[in-house]
């Protein structure tokens, strides 16, 4: 049994039993794959996965149990490289961000300053994308981090911890009516178009749900995938905007005001997720701790060794 035929099959079952694709994310050949893979169910006396001809069609009972345990070999392998590292390498190595824009735009830059400045030698590489993404990088162990709003807390494979809470601001140009209706109403909003957050992104599902309990159907014309071009197109005239109030800067964001709307909308949950079962360096623990006071080294721990998710904010 061999290190490489546990990747072939766990990466088979990622790609949805595409022999063709697990070969050509894992820089092989697909007859190869095929073969090792036969060599391994001989080995184990076996079926791993059901066949039609030369097809893998489903993955058989026993064969998910090898999954499981080949997926936990391959997370214990990965992590004696990165413990090695540690010890061989000193305070040096490469640590892997995975943020939406929301994040990466606006609570990560001194955060990231302050990282570089106490860790010259490790590479940071910071990758962007929408929450499930997110989720599927730190859960493949494409990143080390992730940091989001939406589906960290619901992936299997992660345990997340919650960062902060926040809220939704609405944003208009200066001088629209919108402005002299004290407190804000959703009423009030459904009779102006609607620019923000696509249905993925930074608590959208919050602004939904807000506007369907009370049977309103908003008039949203446009959706982004950041603040930065909800806002462009606010400035435009083109509706008003509902954007996260972290991304709200007066001084930068002139010529618009904004209208806190914590009333309306439930409140969101930053959260941070690390792959289950990954053994964390000690700069993972200060970047973790940077981002989240509260989250020391010890607290981490304890949440690591608790199964995770066990406590909010």
């Amino acid at each position: 049994m061999k290190l490489q035929q546990l990747r072939y099959i766990v990466e088979i079952q990622r790609q949805g039993l595409n022999v063709s694709e697990a070969a050509e994310v894992l820089y092989t050949s697909q007859p190869g794959v095929s073969k090792q893979i036969k060599l391994l169910e001989d080995e184990l006396g076996i079926a791993i996965f059901e066949r039609s001809g030369k097809r893998f069609v489903s993955v058989t009972e026993p064969g998910k149990v090898v999954l499981e345990i080949a997926q936990r070999v391959l997370r214990e392998a990965e992590n004696l490289k990165r413990a090695s590292a540690e010890f061989s390498a000193g305070d040096a190595g490469r640590l892997v961000l995975a943020a939406t824009h929301t994040q990466a735009r606006y609570a990560l830059p001194t955060v990231v300053r302050d990282f570089v400045a106490r860790h010259p030698q490790v590479k940071l590489e910071m990758h962007q994308g929408n929450p499930q993404q997110i989720a599927d990088w730190v859960a493949n162990g494409e990143a080390d981090v992730g940091i989001a709003t939406e589906s960290l807390n619901a992936h299997p494979q992660l345990v997340s911890f919650p960062v902060q809470q926040w809220a939704h601001c609405v944003i208009a140009p200066e001088g629209h009516p919108i402005l002299a209706n004290a407190p804000l109403s959703l009423s009030a909003l459904a009779e102006w178009p609607l620019i923000t957050y696509d249905a993925a992104f930074t608590g959208r599902s919050n602004i939904n749900r807000a506007f369907e309990r009370l049977e309103i159907e908003p008039n949203i014309t446009l959706t982004a995938l950041d603040a930065d071009v909800i806002k462009t197109y606010v400035s435009l005239g083109l509706g008003l905007g509902i954007i996260a109030q972290l991304a709200f800067d007066p001084q930068r964001d002139s010529g618009l005001v904004a209208m806190h709307a914590g009333h309306l909308f439930e409140s969101n949950t930053t959260r941070l997720a690390v792959r289950r079962g990954s053994y964390l360096r000690r700069f993972d623990y200060d970047f973790i701790e940077l981002f989240a006071p509260h989250l020391s080294r010890r607290v981490v721990d304890m949440t690591l060794e608790g199964g995770g998710d066990a406590w909010q904010l």
